[in-house]
């Protein structure tokens, strides 16, 4: 026993033992004595280092791919116990662990019981619960975000410590809950009487994957980062996530590393910098106060159909959070309005229109939206540009007010 103990080295070798078993076609029930007998020695993190050596032996990534819902059921009674990693509020794994329980909210106090009510329901009641599942799995697409952040902050910096295998694995993954995720609303747009059981099916199974990943990412990831992150990586992390936005949950962004002033200081010179434009020169602060005090609102969305930016006015008529940074246009708008938004897009995009304008009364208030096609000077398509105002009072001026009065 003392082996297994003291000498990590073995334990990796049954660990390697064992997957590749799994691999060649032996069961979980027949593994499991195995694992048990070391669970308890064994740290977070030497599941990933199993993958990485397996595939440095030449085993497709592919294949471990393939495996790594075994290897969750094989090691989640271990890991369950294992104490999440403690980090203080901000910090960029503060944030994914916040997401993931909205996530697990959205799941299980929101689509599940629509899942229910369908199976449950008659005929006539089905459309419109198959609506409200398809706003659901629209709020659920805000997965992407967690995941591209993930992928596209985390991964590299992994990567450059030398911890290849688990992200090439944990990305595959993401992949086929993406894929899964898209499948799921194409079947509910599609939905048939006789499609109800093939329907609830595939949410589940989606469901169910989205599961096993937030345990993957609490039990073997986040140790694994807190590993091998220094403050300086997760200060990369923190500062570029605002590029790619976040999932249901608007953090808090506050968080700095204790022991990095001068690090933080050279950050905030890089905000007060300046931006050349063709007709004059602003600072970034200036920017921002320019957009925030405009009479209108604004949104962009670039040529991909993601949201990249709202001015933040202190009255905005429609309320946008920064949770929509980062999310396809579509997604943010209701089922059975999503045709007309994809369709002015569309026209915009290829030249058709050039603008296109709606008026509406919301209470007190004479709403104007009006959508402009961006192109640079060559004429390429940058984006849609969203512009809203309640022009009420300008529809009640009257007579002449000059300067001098």
């Amino acid at each position: 026993m003392s082996e297994l103990i003291n000498n990590r080295e073995h334990r990796k070798q049954i660990i390697r033992e064992i997957l590749i078993d799994l691999h060649k076609g032996k069961t979980v029930q027949e593994v499991k004595p195995r694992f048990d007998a070391i669970a308890e020695y064994m740290d977070a993190a030497e599941l990933s280092l199993i993958e990485q050596s397996l595939i440095d032996e030449g085993i497709p990534v592919e294949e471990i791919q393939n495996l790594c819902d075994v290897h969750a059921a094989v090691f989640k009674e271990a890991l369950s116990d294992k104490p999440d990693v403690q980090v203080e509020e901000g910090h960029p794994l503060d944030i994914y662990r916040d997401e993931n329980q909205e996530i697990e909210k959205l799941m299980d106090n929101e689509i599940r019981p629509l899942l229910d009510k369908l199976r449950d329901s008659a005929a006539e009641f089905e459309a419109e619960i198959v609506i409200k599942i398809i706003e659901k799995l629209n709020l659920l697409w805000d997965i992407d975000k967690h995941y591209s952040r993930k992928e596209n902050l985390i991964f590299p910096i992994l990567e450059g410590y030398g911890i290849t295998a688990p992200p090439k694995v944990m990305w595959g993954v993401d992949d086929e809950i993406r894929a899964l995720l898209k499948d799921s609303k194409r079947l509910a747009l599609q939905y048939k009487k006789d499609s109800k059981e093939e329907v609830i099916a595939k949410i589940e199974e989606t469901l169910n994957q989205i599961k096993e990943m937030i345990f993957k990412e609490n039990k073997i990831l986040f140790p694994m980062l807190m590993e091998t992150l220094n403050e300086n990586d997760w200060l990369r992390i923190h500062e570029d996530s605002d590029q790619i936005g976040y999932c249901l949950i608007e953090p808090n962004l506050k968080w700095t590393p204790s022991n990095l002033s001068e690090k933080i200081n050279e950050t905030d010179k890089q905000d007060a910098g300046v931006v050349k434009f063709s007709t004059g020169v602003l600072t970034t602060k200036e920017i921002e106060l320019i957009f925030s005090h405009l009479p209108v609102d604004i949104t962009f969305v670039d040529k991909n159909d993601i949201v990249k930016f709202f001015s933040a006015a202190k009255d905005r008529i429609f309320h946008r959070t920064r949770t929509i940074i980062g999310r396809k246009v579509e997604n943010c708008h209701p089922p059975a309005s999503v045709h007309v938004v994809e369709k002015l897009a569309q026209d915009l995009k290829s030249g058709k229109k050039d603008s296109e304008a709606f008026w509406i009364k919301m209470g007190g208030k004479y709403v104007y939206i009006q959508y402009f096609a961006v192109r640079d000077s060559e004429g390429e398509f940058m984006g849609v540009l969203e512009v809203t105002q309640d022009i009420k009072p300008l529809q009640e001026i009257s007579g002449e007010k000059r300067i001098m009065d």
